[in-house]
């Protein structure tokens, strides 16, 4: 098995690392790449020291099973063809593909089968916001169609790269000095703030990022389902959470909801309002699941359900998907 990862440098390249690592995934020879500026970085797999080559346009994924990319849209538009010429799985973790309609888009608690028609050799991995939405949405969807849902995001500054969480800490470290504070990677100051606005704003007024969250659930649990959604960003460092309200078909109960997120695949239920128990960022940053509490019935609805969702979105919302998606492909012998 011979697998690339195309970004190694980045923060979701570093985690390709620990999460290949951490799952015991099968690996021959592991080859990394990045730009100009990451090239001839040296890293250690397994024992192993890895030197990072340049990524070029010529025939270095001749022979490679699986490709993770993570290095922006343009990058990957750009190399697509260079990766997947000689049968390499690309499995993107950027915008660059997601809504393609030969390119199927896949949170492998959802709807993995859709791995196993990729035309053009590659699979998109979703929004981070979106894969985190979708595998607890897909319990409640077993119970009732799912016909609306309202979304609003709390997103860490892990979700804008490494450089972002650096310049967090630096912030409030610069407010509590009582120096002038840097802001470079974000549009305002984001240590003791919230910012409501996360990617470019479109013509209908919502963000690309809400945006992708109403395009890309209605692709991967191929359903009707409405989404309206607000990101925000906020001065937590790594893990999204996610204040979710759905409206099914027929009214579903809380304890109903409560016993299919605890069963639910990728899922973990905490949810003990006596004892102060619901999912924090603070507190499941590195963590494998998306952690749903704050279980409760909608009171303007009596179809509507609301609850609360907090996972790592390098993790899961990223390089942990990824990784899930060709072990689903190692699993069924389609890699």
């Amino acid at each position: 098995m011979r697998v690339a990862i195309v970004g190694a440098s980045g923060a979701v390249g570093q985690e390709f690392l620990r999460v290949l690592d951490e799952r015991n995934f099968p690996i021959d020879e592991l080859l990394l790449f990045g730009s100009s500026r990451s090239a001839g970085r040296k890293y250690t797999f397994r024992g192993k020291e890895i030197e990072v080559k340049l990524l070029q346009h010529n025939d270095d994924f001749k022979g490679v099973d699986v490709a993770f990319t993570s290095a922006g849209a343009g990058t990957s538009k750009e190399f697509a063809e260079t990766i997947t010429k000689y049968g390499a799985v690309m499995i993107d973790n950027s915008s660059a593909f997601r809504m393609d309609a030969d390119i199927p888009l896949v949170v492998p608690e959802v709807n993995a089968e859709d791995a196993l028609n990729r035309p053009r050799g590659i699979i998109a991995n979703p929004n981070c916001t979106t894969i985190q939405m979708v595998v607890a949405l897909k319990a409640i969807e077993k119970l009732s169609h799912i016909k609306r849902v309202h979304v609003s995001t709390y997103q860490a500054a892990s979700g804008a790269g490494a450089a972002a969480m650096d310049e967090l800490y630096e912030q409030y470290r610069q407010v509590l000095a009582g120096e002038p504070v840097t802001v470079e990677k974000f549009a305002y100051q984001l240590a003791f703030n919230l910012i409501p606005q996360i990617d470019v704003f479109t013509d209908n007024g919502y963000t690309k990022e809400e945006m992708k969250m109403f395009n890309e659930t209605r692709k991967i649990m191929h359903s009707d389902v409405k989404v309206s959604a607000t990101c925000v960003r906020v001065p937590a460092l790594r893990s999204h959470s996610e204040s979710i309200w759905v409206e099914t078909e027929r009214p579903v109960a809380v304890e109903e909801a409560r016993q299919a997120f605890a069963e639910g695949e990728g899922l973990v239920l905490m949810d003990n309002p006596e004892k102060k128990e619901y999912p924090m960022p603070l507190f499941l940053a590195g963590k494998d699941p998306i952690y749903v509490g704050r279980i409760r019935k909608d009171l303007a609805d009596e179809n509507g359900l609301t609850f609360w969702i907090v996972g790592d979105q390098i993790k899961k919302g990223a390089a942990l998907n990824a990784v899930q998606i060709a072990e689903y492909l190692i699993k069924v012998k389609n890699i």
